[in-house]
């Protein structure tokens, strides 16, 4: 049947094979998180090397791997609609556009990955050079424009409970980019028949026995900490309503001092989402805003926390007015202790990009950016490396390496996009945050989902969707630095080049690399290209 199904797409041309390509994307959202459904990889990725079989052209596969892509997004990014009709009012115009825009945007780089791939001879070298070509485009998407590496085809593996975190472990190496390599590769293979079938069944083992390896390892210590994370489920519309800013505020210290009494004695640590306080907490000296944090707000929030440090989301201002969203740090009822400003902020939402053409600013104001991943060292914690919302999808950029943080702790405000699958998409992403950095995650949300990882990115604690209330657990040890944690994207750079050029050229390393006259590597892969006109 499947082999029938393929034969058929292979002879598909025009616009049946671009709308066969759209579907079979489509029908691939369906193994991103939540739904996790892998088998209908076994079906798009065979799918979409069949029609790049029967493509006559490079701009032809080009097409077909836009299609390709232009469904997998639209199906899979539906939620950003939700986030628009935060204001319909004034934006309902960007709805229809919305979407299916940056949908398209995405679709060129696997465009242009299968447009590469249409080089290599059809087979086993052609998936290959799609693979690799595929997770450069992705290495490619994390930058440019501000980037947006979001549901990359890594985060299908991981599924909730044990088999999630044995087929999670290889990230520690290769990042999600060299899972999504694997999942290609994996599932491409029934397009080879039996020989296919066997060969990713036993990949696919060694791939869990690895992982089930990794989990059985012996556990970090503890810093003996205990983490209240509060979650005060406030609709998007409320959270700037100025009639209800005190009652959210109380609503907060409510919430904390009722985490911090389940919590009982000992060391802890106090977490709010991102902008929970509508009131600015922290404010650059020579500002022209008035400070906000007052001594008796201080006083509120240490009485609360039971002068545990606290970890709070707030808008602050810069000494130039602008805003800033932070995490500001309070211990007792001290002054500030530390601050970190959020520096991937998210274009159309936070800020206006000069690329975007269309008039559309969500969120209230124009954000100024932060310096970067930074570490904070504040009284009574280990060192914590902060990430607020969208900056936990960008794999290798979340952590300052040069001043390592014992755990990282992430803020977010998921409201913008309601019980849809964004804020399940986007705690995968901080999941695998943890697995890639050896360091265990404490997340804070303001309407779900809150969870604790550690640094295997096993959960440990979890408080659902549109719920208020507070989630006690402990802050989990760290792991020595994984090998991705030192050396980064080139991991996953280094192998998806090299799995192009061996389905390129039919080698696994250029024959005359470590020769001394190279001149001719040039020469050998301009007439390759040429010679598969």
């Amino acid at each position: 049947m499947v082999s029938r199904l393929l034969q058929r797409l292979e002879a598909c041309r025009g616009w049946r094979a671009g709308l066969a390509a759209a579907a079979l994307g489509a029908l691939a959202a369906a193994a991103l998180p939540p739904l996790f459904a892998l088998p209908v990889l076994l079906i798009a990725v065979p799918g979409l090397l069949a029609l790049l079989a029967g493509a006559p052209t490079p701009r032809t596969a080009f097409g077909l791997g836009f299609w390709f892509a232009f469904g997998n997004n639209l199906v899979g990014l539906y939620w950003i609609t939700e986030a628009i009709l935060v204001e319909a009012a004034r934006y309902w115009w960007f709805v229809p556009i919305a979407v299916p825009g940056l949908s398209a945007i995405l679709a060129v780089f696997v465009g242009a990955a299968c447009a590469i791939a249409w080089f290599a001879p059809p087979g086993w070298r052609r998936l290959l050079a799609l693979a690799g070509a595929w997770v450069l485009g992705d290495l490619a998407r994390q930058y440019i424009g501000t980037g947006f590496p979001w549901n990359l085809w890594g985060s299908v593996w991981e599924l909730p409970g044990a088999p999630g975190d044995l087929l999670i472990q290889p990230a520690a190496w290769v990042s999600v980019h060299g899972l999504t390599l694997a999942t290609l590769l994996l599932a491409g293979m029934p397009r080879f028949g039996w020989r296919g079938w066997a060969t990713g069944g036993a990949g696919l083992l060694v791939w869990a026995g690895f992982g089930l390896w990794r989990v059985t390892l012996p556990e970090p210590a503890a810093p003996g900490i205990t983490a209240v994370l509060v979650q005060g489920n406030v609709a998007e519309g409320q959270k700037w309503d100025t009639a209800l800013m005190e009652e959210l505020w109380r609503r907060h210290l409510a919430l904390t001092a009722e985490g911090v009494a389940k919590a009982g004695p000992g060391a802890k640590v106090v977490i709010w989402p991102e902008t929970a306080s509508a009131y600015p907490l922290q404010d650059l000296a020579g500002s022209r805003i008035p400070p906000a944090a007052t001594a008796g707000e201080r006083a509120d929030i240490a009485a609360a926390a039971g002068g545990a440090p606290t970890l709070i989301g707030s808008i602050r201002f810069d000494a130039e007015g602008m805003p800033r969203n932070s995490l500001v740090a309070f211990v007792g009822d001290a002054p500030v202790a530390a601050v970190y400003d959020k520096w991937h902020l998210v274009p159309g939402g936070e800020y206006q990009p000069s690329w975007l053409p269309l008039p559309v600013q969500i969120a209230p104001g124009s954000f100024a950016f932060g310096p970067g991943p930074r570490t904070l060292r504040i009284p009574g914690l280990p060192p914590v490396g902060p990430l607020i919302c969208y900056e936990a999808i960008f794999p290798g950029e979340v952590v300052d390496e040069s001043d390592r943080p014992d755990w990282m702790v992430n803020i977010t405000n998921d409201a913008w996009f309601g019980n849809s699958t964004g804020p399940r998409q986007h705690l995968a992403a901080a999941r695998m945050r943890a697995v890639e950095e050896g360091l265990p995650l404490l997340r804070a949300a303001n309407t779900g989902i809150s969870a604790s990882f550690d640094a295997r990115g096993r959960e440990r604690a979890r408080l659902g969707l549109d719920r208020v209330g507070v989630l006690v657990t402990y802050l989990p040890g760290k792991l020595p630095p994984t090998p991705f944690a030192r050396l980064g994207l080139l991991i996953p750079g280094g192998l998806a080049a090299l799995l192009l050029w061996w389905g390129l050229m039919g080698e696994v390393l250029p024959a005359g690399l470590f020769r001394k006259n190279r001149t001719h590597l040039p020469k050998r892969i301009f007439f390759a290209f040429v010679n598969r006109f």
